[in-house]
């Protein structure tokens, strides 16, 4: 890890030093029951892989210990614990009732050789691999139908090394879409913390079709050059709580999703009931979004306590035509911005198409969107309102959002939308000042 990396998590160290001393703070994260003390308690090490050389290859003994664990069947299940030392490995499964525990200095390292890879189906929410057709490298963690999964430790590391696919993707030799660091499926009181994901080949965290997830005190790194590097990307899931974690990748911090296209409105199980605290980060595109794949629908969602920097967009929203499904129902409150080209962007033009084969007048719904409380220094365009002339975006509520640049800061930009404005500066664009939007405006506060 480089200099800049080890002074980034210094930081945030720091910054958790200073919660903890600040008492309390509002959570979600007893959405999913504490644990059962484990029955069991293993070592990676009791089933070989080379002591963690970062050498000899640990696959094996990964599989050999959740094998382990699922013969054991011990009252509340088991933890696996991974020592110190750089683990090298390919693909490897959970299952239920486990806790995966990285102690202090502990890698768990993927092997660059995508031989070891595993390929999987698509997902059916997707058709399709997401970035070419057919299937898909599995993710380097990987559970499908669990219950009761802790992924946990001393701050241990989860490294992707994930320039091999990198160069693959920049130079178009990319066979099938690239692995994941960690993807579950189907899976219920999942909790992902005190754990650092770095250099993920494609997005670092995804949860699909799973309910009852808590991700907290996590770290996510990853070159801003990284192609499509997301961090956290809940998707088609429900209760899902994402709190006190620091992130800065090669795309989209946050991003909830719900299916792409035809795909996505077939399968039909919308993001729902997500909350979102305290996130601080960087990258180049978003910090904190919504889309573009939203076929499934998402609704009812709370972000809040937000500090972006050094990024494209501080919030971006964002369909397509063919998508379908809906955006609704979404509350971002208290954020920070500091060197940010757009504070927002709300648009009913982004990303592309799976095939050829979705509907062109499958048209989203984008309706109940409240914007309120945003900070911002040395930003450079307010933003954009667009929706799409056929499905106008309604109901969007921009209040005391406050935005100032080293120059003047470039004015909003709207279209096809309706809703309302308070107190916003610079000043809103008409489409927002009239009042057919305001009671909803005001009673959303």
């Amino acid at each position: 890890m480089g200099r800049q990396r080890w002074w980034l998590l210094l930081a945030v160290a720091a910054a958790a030093a200073v919660v903890v001393g600040a008492g309390a703070q509002e959570t979600c994260s007893d959405m999913v029951p504490a644990a059962p003390r484990r029955g069991a308690w293993m070592s990676l090490a009791s089933f070989g892989g080379g002591g963690g050389d970062g050498r000899t290859l640990s696959t094996a003994a990964f599989q050999a210990a959740v094998a382990s664990i699922e013969r054991r069947r011990a009252p509340g299940g088991a933890l696996l614990y991974v020592p110190p030392g750089v683990w090298l490995t390919g693909p490897f499964n959970l299952t239920s009732h486990m806790t995966l525990f990285l102690a202090r200095g502990a890698v768990i390292r993927a092997t660059q050789y995508t031989s070891s890879w595993p390929l999987i189906e698509p997902l059916p929410s997707y058709g399709r691999g997401r970035e070419l057709p057919g299937g898909r490298y599995m993710s380097l963690i990987h559970g499908n139908g669990l219950q009761d999964v802790v992924i946990t430790g001393d701050n241990g590391t989860i490294d992707g090394q994930g320039s091999a696919w990198w160069d693959m993707w920049k130079k178009g030799t990319l066979p099938f879409t690239r692995p994941h660091l960690l993807e579950l499926m189907n899976s219920s009181d999942v909790v992902v913390s005190n754990v650092v994901f770095q250099d993920s080949p494609f997005w670092n965290i995804h949860p699909v079709y799973c309910s009852n997830v808590v991700i907290r005190n996590v770290t996510v790194l990853a070159p801003h050059d990284s192609p499509n590097t997301d961090g956290i990307d809940p998707d088609s899931s429900s209760n899902v709580c994402i709190e006190d974690c620091y992130i800065s990748t090669g795309d989209d911090l946050i991003a909830i999703k719900s299916g792409w296209d035809e795909y996505g409105m077939a399968y039909g199980r919308p993001s729902s009931h997500i909350t979102i605290r305290r996130i601080t980060g960087s990258s180049p595109f978003a910090g904190f979004a919504v889309g573009s794949e939203t076929s499934g629908g998402v609704e009812h969602v709370l972000a809040e306590h937000l500090n972006f920097f050094s990024s494209g967009f501080g919030i971006h929203i964002k369909t397509n035509t063919g998508r379908g499904g809906f955006i609704r129902n979404v509350t971002v409150s208290d954020v920070t911005l500091d060197s940010v080209r757009y504070s927002l962007r709300i648009a009913g033009d982004v990303g592309g198409h799976p095939d050829d084969r979705y509907d062109r007048n499958a048209l989203p719904v984008v309706d109940g969107l409240t914007i309120k409380n945003v900070q911002g220094q040395n930003i450079r365009e307010a933003g954009s309102i667009k929706g799409i002339a056929t499905s106008a975006f309604s109901r969007i509520c921009l209040s005391n959002v406050k935005l100032n640049g080293g120059a003047a800061v470039r004015p909003w930009k709207c279209e096809a939308v309706s809703g309302a404005a308070l107190d916003v500066q610079p000043s809103p664009c008409t489409e927002l000042t009239s009042t057919s939007g305001m009671s909803f405006c005001t009673n959303s506060l």
